[in-house]
């Protein structure tokens, strides 16, 4: 007995009081409360990351900007077996930069009010099934759909299966708009970075006439990044493409304007400030698209000028390997000019 109250008064045994919290950053919460700071300055300073480094390390952490975020809950565990005061309270500082970002992505969107509902698909060269995602398209009701990686095999599949429902459709090279609207001014756009064959056509502008008012459309599909262990992320034609839209965009004196497509980069990116610097603000949602099997990021865009995406979210898999995204969109009732 005398033992084991030795014991306890020691700090040994089943009875031992738990150790204290300390706020010393020194001792045991050190290595926590640099890696939370770290992950604050990530976040809330992703810009000063530079990108003229091999492997453009800048638009690799903002491409996945968001999912910096589970690190924040993986710090407070490790902190808390610790008791670091030190380190919990540091763990806030990377929780509050995340939700400064991303918090209003978790609220819920406004679709209640009237707009036009617009959908964005990267429909895949190799899709096994195009007559079935043009189906799926067409359940969603939406007023216009924007299709790129069409195939000349293809896409008279979607031509035929569409029709019914989206009488007015225009195609250029493998991007196509399809509308239950009228079409007018239907043109291609040349985003071709250097050294790319002239057969290689993957944007589009029309005039859609809705019950609204004439809105201008882009569809878009930009070069694909590459991303290896040897060359880090490889993004200069997709870059070159971005600023060659940008350049589209500001010339564009129509307003309202839509622009939807596969820009194979995220809002965050800032390879794609060329174009969003144009754009009004982005709508805040998540809606990954990209890949299908395990959506990690959102690369297919639904942008605005002088209009306001109110809600976008990502739809049911088809047979591409991306989802579709689909997006809900108004503006005054009557369009006007720059």
């Amino acid at each position: 007995m005398a033992e084991r109250e030795a014991g306890q008064a020691a700090g040994r045994g089943p009875g031992r009081r738990p150790r204290p919290w300390s706020w010393s950053w020194r001792g045991r919460g050190r290595v926590l409360v640099c890696a939370a700071v770290l992950l604050a300055c990530l976040l809330a300073f992703h810009g000063a990351v530079p990108d003229a480094l091999p492997g453009r390390p800048g638009s690799l952490l903002e491409t996945f900007l968001p999912w910096l975020g589970l690190v924040v809950p993986v710090l407070a565990a490790l902190a808390l077996p610790r008791r670091s005061a030190a380190a919990g309270l540091a763990v806030l500082l990377p929780a509050a930069a995340w939700t400064a970002l991303f918090g209003g992505h978790l609220l819920p969107g406004d679709d209640r009010a009237p707009g036009l509902l617009a959908v964005q698909h990267n429909v895949s060269d190799e899709n096994p099934d195009p007559a079935g995602t043009a189906r799926a398209l067409a359940a969603t009701g939406a007023d216009l759909l924007a299709l790129e990686e069409l195939t000349s095999a293809a896409e008279p599949v979607y031509a035929a299966v569409l029709a019914p429902q989206y009488p007015y459709h225009a195609v250029a090279g493998t991007v196509g708009v399809w509308s239950k609207h009228p079409l007018a001014d239907v043109r291609p756009v040349d985003i071709r970075p250097a050294g790319v064959g002239e057969d290689w056509n993957r944007g589009l502008r029309a005039t859609a006439r809705t019950p609204q008012g004439e809105v201008a459309v882009y569809v878009a599909h930009l070069p694909s990044v590459r991303l290896s262990t040897a060359h880090g992320f490889g993004s200069v034609r997709r870059d070159e493409s971005a600023a060659l839209l940008g350049a589209v965009l500001a010339a564009e004196p129509t307003d309202p304007l839509i622009l939807l497509g596969d820009l194979n980069s995220t809002v965050d990116d800032r390879g794609l400030d060329p174009v969003t610097s144009r754009m009004d603000p982005l709508s805040r949602d998540f809606a990954f698209s990209w890949p299908a099997s395990l959506p990690l990021a959102r690369i297919d865009q639904v942008m605005t000028r002088s209009a306001t995406v109110t809600r976008i979210r990502s739809l049911p898999a088809t047979g591409s390997d991306h989802l579709p995204v689909a997006a809900h969109i108004t503006w005054p009732a009557r369009g006007r000019g720059r």
